[in-house]
C-alpha cells in the first residue's frame, strides 16, 4: 500500500509540474490549419457569416488526473473589412483548472483585389483555480482558498496577417496579460506562450488536389523556441490529411472531413515530446466546425 501511495503521489506531482509546460509546448493542433483564429486574432471573421468551432483534447491517457482541454471559438464576418470573434478556453490538470475568455475585433484591409492585411485584438480575462469539491480530505483547505483568492487577470492577444496570391504570413503576441503582471505568483502556469509566427503557401497539384506547406516559429517563456513544419493535403476540399514535425522531437498527424462546406470533423494525434516518450501516450484531439458563410475570401 505504501508503494502504491508513493507512486500515486509521484504521478500527481508529475501532472502538476509538467502539464503547464506540455500544454504550451503542444498547443491545440487545430490552430495550424483548421482554425487559425485559435493562434491569431487577426484571422477572425475572414469569411462573411458565422464560423463556429468546438475542440476537445486529452493528454497522458495513463496518468491519473491527466490534462484535458476544451476550446470554443465563434467568428462572424460582418463584411469584407470587419470581423468579430469569441474565444473560450477551459483546461484541467489534476485539481488545477484554468479558464480564459476573450472577445476579438479584427479589421481586414484590402490592398488589391486578392491581397489583404489583417489586424486583430483580443481582450478578456483568465483565471486559474482549484475546485474544492474535488479535494479528497478535509472540507476546508486554506491553501486552496488562498490560491482561488487570486482572482481573474486581464488577458488578450494581438495579431497581424497578410493573405494574397495563395500566400499567408502571420504573427501574433500571445497572453498579453502575463506581460502586465509584476507579481510572479499571478502568472498562470510555469511557462506560457509568448508569440506565434507562421508562413504558408497553398498551391494546386491538379484540379482535385491541393497542398499547403507551412512553417511556424513559436516562443514559450522559459523554454527554447519551437519550429513546426508540415503540410496539409486536401482532395476537392472535402477530405484532408495533415502532418507536422516539431523541433521538440515529436509529430502531429490528422485528418479532416468536410460536408458541403458547412460541417467538418477533424481528428488529430500528437506524439509525446522527446522528454516524455516512453512514459505515456500522446495527445488526442477532435474538432467540430460549423460554417454559415456567405462568401469566401481569396485566401
Amino acid at each position: 500500500m505504501k508503494q502504491r501511495y508513493n507512486y500515486l503521489l509521484t504521478c500527481l506531482a508529475a501532472v502538476f509540474l509538467c502539464s503547464p509546460v506540455v500544454a504550451q509546448v503542444n498547443p491545440l493542433s487545430s490552430m495550424y490549419y483548421q482554425n487559425q483564429y485559435l493562434g491569431n486574432p487577426a484571422l477572425a471573421g475572414t469569411e462573411e457569416g458565422l464560423n463556429a468551432n468546438l475542440v476537445y483534447r486529452k493528454q497522458f491517457m495513463q496518468v491519473p488526473g491527466s490534462p484535458s482541454s476544451q476550446a470554443f471559438t465563434g467568428e462572424y464576418g460582418f463584411n469584407k473589412r470587419v470581423g468579430a470573434g469569441l474565444n473560450i478556453n477551459f483546461s484541467k490538470s489534476g485539481l488545477i483548472n484554468y479558464a480564459r475568455v476573450v472577445a476579438t475585433y479584427a479589421y481586414h484591409l484590402p490592398l488589391t483585389d486578392n491581397q489583404t492585411m489583417h489586424f486583430g485584438l483580443s481582450l478578456g480575462a483568465a483565471k486559474a483555480y482549484i475546485n474544492n469539491r474535488e479535494i479528497t480530505g478535509g472540507s476546508y483547505d486554506p491553501a486552496a482558498d488562498r490560491y482561488n483568492d487570486r482572482g481573474a487577470q486581464l488577458d488578450g492577444d494581438f495579431g497581424l496577417a497578410y493573405t494574397g496570391h495563395q500566400l499567408t504570413l502571420q504573427g501574433a503576441i500571445i497572453n498579453i496579460g502575463n506581460y502586465l503582471q509584476t507579481d510572479p505568483n499571478r502568472i498562470t502556469g510555469i511557462n506560457y506562450a509568448t508569440f506565434f509566427t507562421a508562413a504558408a503557401y497553398r498551391y494546386d497539384i491538379n484540379e482535385q488536389m491541393a497542398a499547403e506547406p507551412k512553417v511556424a516559429y513559436r516562443g514559450i517563456k522559459g523554454v527554447d523556441d519551437i519550429i513546426d513544419a508540415g503540410v496539409k493535403l486536401s482532395y476537392q476540399d472535402k477530405f484532408s490529411l495533415t502532418g507536422l514535425y516539431h523541433t521538440t522531437k515529436n509529430a502531429t498527424f490528422g485528418f479532416g472531413i468536410d460536408y458541403n462546406n458547412r460541417l467538418a470533423i477533424t481528428g488529430m494525434y500528437t506524439t509525446n515530446t522527446a522528454d516524455m516518450q516512453g512514459y505515456t501516450s500522446g495527445d488526442f484531439e477532435i474538432g467540430l466546425n460549423l460554417k454559415l458563410t456567405k462568401k469566401r475570401t481569396n485566401h
